[in-house]
Order: structure tokens, then C-alpha cells, then sequence
């Protein structure tokens, strides 16, 4: 995504996403960046540098101005997507947590039995099934009113679902013991995805900020002021 200045368009209209292959002269990757050993899919984030990189005017996506436009229409159902993932760990990670629980035995009892386990599962199952309706009233507010329509719920998925995730593998992993935060099982995957989904797409200060927005709006406020 590059910015494309051109003063005759408003500030949404002033950046273009260009295809640039990755042999083009100029482009050198500086270095890949792992996130937390765990989660470099596929291979880490790259730090690229374009040195006067030159490429033809077919390059653009879109036509030249409309690297927003495209972001914006792909952030919506990519959000979606990030979510159900982080629905499907959390469901993997409960299931971990019971089967390790109930393998497992300290004072003549299954460890999941002890310590407030079985309130932690509870809570777990609760967590998980009220991420997964919102998300679900989301994409059916996009799927019949357009994105536009479902801002508020976008952004409050995006907050929810990787924290629920982040919650329940905690969770998992302290139940697990030694054996949660080695590579035995998919924990720290897990838990590398929904710190990272924290950020991606958005900080939760970002979405939250969004939402607020909306409800003042609802009210009529703008700023600090009601129109």
C-alpha cells in the first residue's frame, strides 16, 4: 500500500495498493520478524525495503486511489475470519484442559477437580459460546444489512473473540503445568495467535474507540458537544 497524493481527492482516496513481485529491483528484505517463536506464519513478518523500485501502471489494484476502499473491504470479512479461528483454538484448548485434567492426579483426586478447576471450565464453555453468537450476529448483519451497517459489531468481535482466547488458553496451559508452555502441545501457538490478533487488523484501544464513537453518535453527541 503506497501513498499516492493527489490533491483534487479527500484524504480516503489518497493511497493505492500496488502489486510489487518480489524479484523487482530494488526490493530487499532486510530481515524476517518471528512473533514469539510461535506464530510466524508463514514464514514472520519481513522487513522490506523498496529502493526506487519502479513498476508499471498495470501494478495497481484497483486503479490508483482506491487503496483504502480495497483495505476497508477486506478488513471487515478478514475480521470475521480471525475470530472464527480464535473460536476454534479456545474450543482445542478446552478440550485440552479437560483431557489433561482428567489424566492427571494429585492427592487422590483428577486435578481438574481441584483448585477451582471445574469453575475455570465453566467459565471457559460461557466465554467461548458468547464470542461465537456475536460473531455469528455479525456476519449476519454483514450478510443482510452490508458492512457498513455491522461497524459496532466488527469491532466488538475483534475485541472479544482473541481475548476469550487468550483468556482460556491461560488457562489451559497453567493446568498443563511445565508441559503448557513447551511445544508438547498447540498452547503457546494458541496463545502467540490471540496476543498477536490483539494487535493485527487494529489495537483493542482502536476498536473500542470505534465503538464508543457509535453509541455517542447514537445519542447524537460528536465530540463533546449534541448536535
Amino acid at each position: 500500500m503506497a501513498h499516492t497524493p493527489d490533491e483534487t481527492k479527500d484524504r480516503h482516496h489518497q493511497h493505492s495498493m500496488v502489486l510489487v513481485p518480489i524479484d523487482t529491483a530494488g526490493v530487499e528484505i532486510q530481515r524476517m520478524l518471528p512473533v514469539f517463536g510461535d506464530y510466524d506464519a508463514p514464514h514472520g513478518h519481513g522487513e522490506v525495503h523498496f529502493n526506487n523500485v519502479r513498476v508499471p501502471l498495470d501494478s495497481f489494484i484497483g486503479g490508483a486511489g482506491q487503496g483504502f476502499e480495497i483495505a476497508q473491504g477486506r478488513l471487515g470479512p478478514g475480521r470475521i475470519h480471525h475470530c472464527m479461528r480464535c473460536i476454534g483454538a479456545a474450543e482445542k484448548a478446552l478440550e485440552l484442559m479437560i483431557d489433561r485434567g482428567m489424566s492427571r492426579t494429585a492427592f487422590g483426586k483428577e486435578i481438574l477437580k481441584l483448585g477451582g478447576n471445574l469453575e475455570r471450565v465453566a467459565d471457559a464453555r460461557v466465554a467461548i459460546d458468547q464470542a461465537r453468537l456475536l460473531t455469528l450476529y455479525a456476519a449476519y448483519k454483514m450478510d443482510t444489512l452490508g458492512n457498513m451497517a455491522a461497524l459496532t459489531e466488527i469491532s466488538a468481535i475483534k475485541v472479544v473473540a482473541p481475548s476469550v482466547l487468550e483468556k482460556v488458553v491461560d488457562m489451559a496451559i497453567q493446568l498443563h503445568g511445565g508441559a503448557g508452555v513447551s511445544r508438547d502441545t498447540p498452547l503457546t501457538g494458541f496463545f502467540a495467535q490471540a496476543r498477536s490478533l490483539r494487535l493485527a487488523d487494529g489495537p483493542d484501544e482502536v476498536h473500542k474507540g470505534m465503538i464508543a464513537k457509535l453509541e455517542l453518535a447514537k445519542r447524537g453527541y460528536f465530540g463533546r458537544h449534541k448536535k
